[in-house]
């Protein structure tokens, strides 16, 4: 039977070796059979702490607390500005990715994504006064597990939930998208003293007048319309001719052009 292993990708690997550089190997190691037997019944990560409930020798579960520092509203801008700068980390947050080098822009503003050992403290409620004891070593181990399911988890814990995350960063974008200034060059008008004897010219030629047919008389468009119900009288006239009947000599006309 396969012993199951923790820490399947980068950054759960990377916290249990910054775990284990704090010299706490030879203890942790004490934890993976806690661990591995499912000791660890609850797990919850909060801004700045992360809370297990660990069953040990006694009936009631141990609560074990381990806590880091929460990032300011301030550090996390500066942040900020580095992620939404760089195009290989935002590329791989916006797939719902954590960027292999997400550490570097935390590292660029003096700041630091995983613990230190200055900030880790872990408490358990058990009677071993080691720490860590067996039942911190087994959260530390589960933790890497569910880094593993959601690795933005870790931002959670420093204080940066993922859609707040994303949402600071877009409007960054957005922000320094409407202050880059347009240096395309604006079209300029010309004079209207300079185009006066072409302002009345089309920019297409125009389409030919369609040409009347062989059998076509001139005029006969008022017979397609027929009478239009407007008479023109002079003073004293009652029944006016229609306004059809009045515009046929002027076709005539036309036609003879």
């Amino acid at each position: 039977m396969a012993v199951r292993q923790f820490g399947e990708h980068w950054w759960s690997k990377r916290l249990i070796t910054v775990l284990e550089s704090f010299g706490y190997g030879p203890r942790l190691a004490r934890g993976r059979g806690y661990a591995r037997s499912g000791a660890v019944q609850e797990l919850e990560i909060r801004p700045g702490e992360v809370y297990a409930s660990v069953q040990g020798s006694r009936r009631r579960p141990y609560s074990v607390t381990i806590e880091i520092d929460v990032l300011r509203a301030e550090q996390w801008d500066r942040v900020v500005k580095q992620l939404a700068g760089r195009v290989d980390l935002l590329s791989a947050l916006l797939a719902g990715q954590m960027p292999e080098h997400i550490e570097d822009a935390f590292h660029d503003t003096g700041l630091t994504l995983f613990p230190t050992r200055r900030e880790f403290v872990a408490d358990c409620t058990c009677p071993d006064m080691a720490n860590p004891c067996k039942h911190i070593a087994a959260t530390c181990y589960v933790l890497a597990d569910r880094l593993d399911e959601d690795p933005f988890a870790l931002l959670a814990w420093r204080g940066r939930r993922k859609t707040e995350l994303m949402r600071k960063i877009e409007s960054l974008r957005d922000a320094q998208a409407w202050a880059q200034p347009d240096t395309s060059p604006e079209p300029e008008d010309a004079a209207l003293a300079d185009c006066v004897d072409r302002f009345w010219e089309s920019p297409q030629p125009l389409p030919d007048l369609p040409k009347p047919q062989p059998d076509e008389r001139p005029g006969a468009i008022l017979d397609r319309y027929g009478p239009l119900g407007i008479g023109v009288s002079g003073e004293g006239e009652r029944d006016a001719p229609d306004l059809t009947d009045l515009l046929r000599p002027a076709y005539a006309a036309l036609a003879r052009r």
